[in-house]
Formats: C-alpha cells, sequence, structure tokens
C-alpha cells in the first residue's frame, strides 16, 4: 500500500500538477498587480512603459530618437503591450510576461534533449522556480526583468548542448536589461566553447546596433549606459542601509523623491561619494569573482560544479554593490539557481533557501510594507538590513565555494561534462 508521503510526491511530479501550479501562482500575482491600485506594483507599466510606448507610436522613438535608460530590445516588448489597446496596456503585459515564464517552463519539464537532466531534477527545480515566484510576488511580472529571466533561463539550460543558442539568448536578454551579461560571462570562464559563445554574441549585438543606427539611433543606442551614471542612492540598495538609519536615528539623511527618476533617494553626508565608488566597486567585485572562476578551471573544476556558482556569484554581486537596488534585481536569482538545482542537486540547497528568502523579505520590502519603509519603520529597516545583508552572506558562499573547487572526473573526449547529471559543455 502506497504510503500519504509517496501518493504526495507522485502526484507532485505530474505535469498537469506543475502547470497547474505554475499558472495557479502567476494568475494570482497578475491578478494583485492589476486590482492593487493602493501600492501600485506595476506603476511602471502602467506610467512609464506606457508613456514610452505611446511616444514610440506617436512618432517619437525612445532609444533611437531620444535617449533611453533601457538597452534598445526593451522596447519591443513595451509596445506589444499596446496591441489590444490603451486601456488594456497593464493586462496585455501581464499576458506577455506569463507567457515569456511558460517558455521556459514548457523547456524546462519537457526538453530533455536539451539539459540532459532526469525528470526528478527537472521536477524539483520546477517546484522551487513556482515557490520563488509566489514569495517575490507581484514585482515578479511587473517590470522588463520579468522578460529576461526567462531567456537567461532557458539559455543557461542550453549552455550544455546548444552554446549558440544558449548565447543568442543570453545575448537579447542583455540588451533587453544588462544584467544576462554576467551569465555570459560565467558561461566565457566556465564552459570550452568560448569561440562559438563570443562569436555568436558579438554577431546578435552586432545586428541590434547596426538596425539602430539604421533607424538613425547615433549614439542613442548606447545612452543606456550613461543615462544611469547620475543616479544617487535608492533606498533598497545595501548601500543606503546606513544612510536610512542615519535618518531614522534622526541624524543628518533624509529619504526624497527623485521625481525625474521616479525613485526613493537617500541624500546625507558621504552619499555623493558612494553614489559615485559603487559602479566602480561593482566592477571590482565582478571581475574579482570572475578571477576566482578562472582559478577553479585551472584546478580542473568540472562545469557542471563551476557555471551555476559562478553564475549565481556574478548575478549575487550585481545586486549586493547596486547603488539602484530595486526589488525586481531578485528575480535574476531564479536563472542560476534552477540551474544549480537541475545540476548538482541538494548540494545547490543552501543557495536555492537563500533565494527563498530573499524572495520573501524583497515582498515585503515592496510592495507590502513599503509605506512603513518610507516612514523609517525601525522594523522594516530590520527586515530590509535582513535582506541586504543576507545578499553578502550568499555572495560570500559563491565565493567560498569557488575557492574550494577542485577537479572532477576527467572529461571524456574532450567536453567538459558534469560527472553526475550528464550535462556537457561542448
Amino acid at each position: 500500500m502506497m504510503s500519504p508521503g509517496s501518493a504526495v510526491r507522485r502526484a507532485a511530479a505530474r505535469p498537469a500538477v506543475l502547470w497547474a501550479a505554475f499558472l495557479l501562482v502567476h494568475v494570482a500575482i497578475a491578478a494583485f498587480d492589476l486590482v492593487d491600485v493602493a501600492s501600485n506594483p506595476i506603476g511602471d507599466v502602467r506610467r512609464v512603459y506606457f508613456g514610452w510606448a505611446r511616444e514610440t507610436l506617436g512618432g517619437t522613438v525612445v532609444g533611437i530618437d531620444t535617449p533611453f535608460v533601457y538597452p534598445i530590445l526593451a522596447l519591443p516588448p513595451m509596445l506589444a503591450a499596446a496591441a489590444l489597446g490603451w486601456e488594456s496596456y497593464a493586462g496585455t503585459w501581464m499576458l506577455i510576461a506569463i507567457a515569456a515564464d511558460a517558455c521556459a517552463f514548457a523547456v524546462l519539464l519537457h526538453a530533455p534533449r536539451l539539459t540532459r537532466v532526469p525528470w526528478r531534477a527537472r521536477v524539483g527545480a520546477a517546484w522551487w522556480w513556482i515557490g520563488f515566484l509566489a514569495l517575490l510576488g507581484p514585482i515578479a511580472l511587473g517590470r522588463i526583468d520579468a522578460l529576461t529571466v526567462p531567456l537567461a533561463l532557458v539559455g543557461l539550460l542550453a549552455v550544455a548542448t546548444r552554446p549558440v543558442l544558449a548565447s543568442a539568448l543570453l545575448a537579447i536578454g542583455a540588451w533587453m536589461k544588462v544584467w544576462p551579461a554576467a551569465l555570459v560571462g560565467a558561461v566565457l570562464v566556465a564552459c570550452g566553447a568560448r569561440r562559438r559563445v563570443v562569436a555568436t554574441g558579438a554577431i546578435v549585438s552586432g545586428a541590434i546596433v547596426l538596425a539602430a543606427l539604421l533607424l538613425g539611433s547615433g549614439g542613442n543606442v548606447l545612452s543606456f549606459v550613461t543615462q544611469q551614471t547620475g543616479r544617487g542612492l535608492q533606498i533598497e540598495s545595501p548601500v543606503s542601509t546606513a544612510w536610512l538609519w542615519l535618518a531614522q536615528a534622526g541624524g543628518n539623511a533624509s529619504i526624497y523623491y527623485d521625481r525625474d527618476l521616479l525613485t526613493f533617494q537617500v541624500r546625507g553626508a558621504g552619499v555623493d561619494v558612494a553614489s559615485a565608488i559603487m559602479t566602480p566597486l561593482q566592477a571590482v567585485a565582478v571581475l574579482g569573482l570572475a578571477a576566482v572562476g578562472v582559478r577553479a578551471t585551472r584546478r580542473g573544476t568540472g562545469a557542471d560544479e563551476l557555471l551555476p556558482v559562478l553564475a549565481l556569484g556574478l548575478v549575487v554581486a550585481l545586486i549586493a554593490f547596486h547603488k539602484v537596488g530595486s526589488p525586481q534585481f531578485t528575480c535574476w536569482l531564479a536563472a542560476p539557481i534552477v540551474l544549480g538545482l537541475l545540476t548538482r542537486g541538494r548540494r545547490f540547497a543552501v543557495p536555492a533557501v537563500f533565494g527563498l528568502v530573499l524572495a520573501l523579505l524583497t515582498q515585503l520590502v515592496y510592495p507590502v510594507l513599503y509605506g512603513m519603509l518610507l516612514a523609517l519603520s525601525p522594523a522594516m529597516l530590520t527586515v530590509l538590513t535582513l535582506r541586504n545583508v543576507l545578499w553578502f552572506v550568499l555572495l560570500g558562499w559563491c565565493v567560498a565555494r569557488l575557492w574550494k573547487a577542485g577537479p572532477v572526473r576527467a572529461p571524456l573526449g574532450g567536453r567538459t561534462a558534469v560527472t553526475e547529471r550528464g550535462l556537457t559543455c561542448s
């Protein structure tokens, strides 16, 4: 007779159950986004993306005729959200975001030849992603980042067997929001198909830039680089935590709303200096992690062990040392953690748990208790501080694992092989 636990596990492994849970979570998040007018968790979609789409369809193409804060491929989905009319813009955005996640979920569950990972591992990773989205809540679908995550996830899943496809998807993602470029760096360090990855990325990027130039963009195609340089410290960023506590204690610090950038930032003694050094510090952290990754490859560490840890470390470094620290950055964790669960299984349990905790704390910060944060509630500042400290703890775990990484079973036939799950980086 089958035990209740076995029955539950068998039911949880059925594709229909997985898809039902996936759709339930996404519908619930979308409904909350569309109904919650008070906290307005998709304010960027309703106001900023909507405005850019109207401006572009009105004849002034952002990123071509005017500077743009995002890479140029962020614009097409913003325009697509207008397909069913301006009144339905936010709802159409939700449909696009859900469809993108559904495509990645289908690849995760139903493309075993792409990942070469057994069904049980795919089921575990799928349930983790569903739980992660549920804990992250409204922001999971309410920004352009929601469309880059499925691209990045499929790109990482395809690295093993389709490095050209993987590089193309990651390059497209990076031209929507820069962060997937960090995953390209991880692939270059960990895997053997470097020439194909670099060539594909260069071709895709070159084609995008050429198309923009032919449309008359001039330097605006790269304006997303300069548009971010003058930003101050957003209140959610880890570096801002000290000034928030100082403001709460009545010191020389405060929160203000930047009407140009539409974000809450901190002001106070030393803020300008901190803002100026954060981007260089972020670059140093990323390059340092990459160097530790190169050391691991020279010690003979296999791509199965190295790629998910390095990819996660680079993503976390981007967030931990980012002066903006927007809550949607947390969704970036999904791609490297799903890859780690597929290739490393239970040995990736620590970052998987961290990812869930960070998702929950991020939802508490925004949008659930954001008003309390703006009011400098000590309880809310404690939640934010814990969340921000955990970024560095997770980063430390990645560095430690990379530093300790050693040789694995020798590659077969000149291929870097995953020793347990069957994944290879050709």
